[in-house]
């Protein structure tokens, strides 16, 4: 392994360089089983953390009905996809909240909301879209089986404020390790400056 230079050489300045760390094979694979361990625990604790606020009623559902395990699963590509034909004809009265899951465990990584049809919402630039690539990329680096798909909750109104507010409370139960509110327990290893 060839020693990194502590200072950059060609630069006019003397400013200290930031190794590009990897995480290797088997920290991975601990990261990944801490996400499993502690998402598999919510399955069986029936009783749910009480939200910090009162929940919006939207419709006969509630957040604990959503269960992203559970959805029906596309493509991890779905914003390429051609737009779905759904059955309702006026999609302005839509919300979602979508979620990445790698079902090779399965781990979820990442939820999101939008009140645009899912497709729109992730056409142009999207956080997630890169730790989704560096994600995959790890794995073929280390010969690991990964299977990253994604599932969506279409039974909200489009209301930002309840979409928020809903997407919070899934990134609260979940600890999503896309999601930044679920750094602070799983580090970023997968952000936009990993290579």
């Amino acid at each position: 392994m060839k020693q990194l230079d502590l200072f950059d050489t060609q630069s006019s300045s003397l400013t200290p360089k930031k190794e590009n760390l990897i995480m290797d094979r088997e920290a991975l694979i601990k990261w990944k089983q801490r996400i499993f361990k502690y998402q598999e625990s919510l399955k069986n604790n029936q009783p749910q953390q009480q939200s910090l606020f009162e929940m919006p009623k939207t419709s006969w559902h509630t957040v604990e009905d959503i269960k992203p395990f559970e959805l029906p699963i596309h493509n991890c590509l779905f914003w390429r996809m051609p737009e779905p034909k759904y059955q309702f004809a006026d999609e302005s009265n839509k919300g979602y909240l979508y979620f990445i899951i790698d079902n090779t465990l399965p781990i979820l990584l990442y939820c999101g909301e939008t009140k645009l049809t899912v497709n729109k919402r992730w056409s142009g630039v999207h956080d997630c879209k890169d730790y989704i690539r560096n994600y995959l990329q790890l794995h073929r680096i280390h010969d690991l089986k990964v299977g990253v798909v994604s599932a969506f909750w279409e039974h909200i109104p489009p209301d930002k404020k309840v979409l928020l507010e809903w997407e919070r409370e899934l990134i609260i139960k979940y600890r999503s390790p896309f999601n930044k509110e679920s750094w602070k327990y799983w580090g970023q290893p997968f952000g936009k400056k990993w290579k």
